[in-house]
């Protein structure tokens, strides 16, 4: 019999520090994250009945069982690279009070399971702090982006993207996610079809310290020519989703095969 179960691979319950370009949004934000894992069968949406967030002082946010998009902020992204749901709310009402917090999810067979961590704000506050002295020489270090342009006639396979780390700029440790998507621009960016992306999450058993300092990723998948592609890079202060503390998300790179 196939399996069609929820189970709750990681969660996230942090800080984020939203610096995309043109955003009317404030920059001091949070989100609660839970990935489950491939049920086997049913795709996970058809299969819960609900996802809560508790904080501390009775603090409780609804993850919404809906497709999430740049508008709503709110439901599931259904990652194709490993077949698995994640359900995500960002919220821009400021960065977390420090505590415990959980994320519940409530299966229609009336299981509850469960996943809890602690927000620790030291760790987030510094590597903000640090991202905004370097961020000029830090955007301006793309290429291809802002640095350099992705040349004519140039390989459409294995194409390497390289940048400044903080660790080469200040001397501040951090891990690096990378994500690229079709697109002219950062709203054209589309979260739940990416063309490639750099999962230091899934790489982290195998590998334990993947993305730590990460300054170039060469991209998996073969481009497809005349084609605008969109890309940011995420930084971070754990590669383990329940650890993770702060993510930045820097503004977005643009290049044209």
């Amino acid at each position: 019999m196939t399996q069609q179960r929820v189970e709750i691979y990681a969660i996230m319950a942090c800080d984020v520090y939203m610096d995309f370009e043109n955003s009317v949004l404030q920059k001091e934000q949070h989100k609660f994250l839970v990935a489950c894992y491939p049920t086997g069968g049913a795709p996970v949406p058809e299969l819960i009945q609900s996802v809560t967030a508790y904080g501390p002082d009775g603090y409780k946010v609804e993850i919404a069982n809906q497709e999430f998009t740049p508008h709503n902020r709110n439901g599931w992204i259904y990652d194709r690279t490993t077949n698995a749901h994640w359900y995500m709310v960002n919220l821009a009402t400021g960065f977390l009070h420090e505590g415990n917090y959980t994320i519940e999810v409530k299966r229609k067979d009336g299981r509850i399971i469960s996943h809890s961590r602690r927000q620790n704000n030291a760790p987030s506050r510094q590597l903000v702090a640090g991202y905004k002295q370097l961020k000029e020489r830090t955007t301006a270090s793309y290429a291809p982006g802002k640095a350099r342009e992705f040349q004519p006639g140039a390989s459409l396979r294995q194409v390497p993207v390289t940048w400044s780390s903080l660790k080469t700029l200040g001397d501040i440790d951090a891990y690096y996610i990378f994500r690229l998507s079709e697109g002219r621009s950062g709203k054209e960016f589309n979260t739940q079809r990416l063309v490639w992306w750099d999962n230091i999450f899934v790489q982290r058993p195998g590998a334990p310290r993947a993305g730590l300092n990460r300054d170039r990723v060469v991209l998996g998948n073969e481009l497809s020519p005349n084609t605008p592609y969109v890309y940011f890079v995420e930084i971070t202060d754990s590669n383990a989703m329940g650890d993770t503390n702060i993510c930045i998300f820097q503004p977005h790179q643009t290049f044209s095969t």
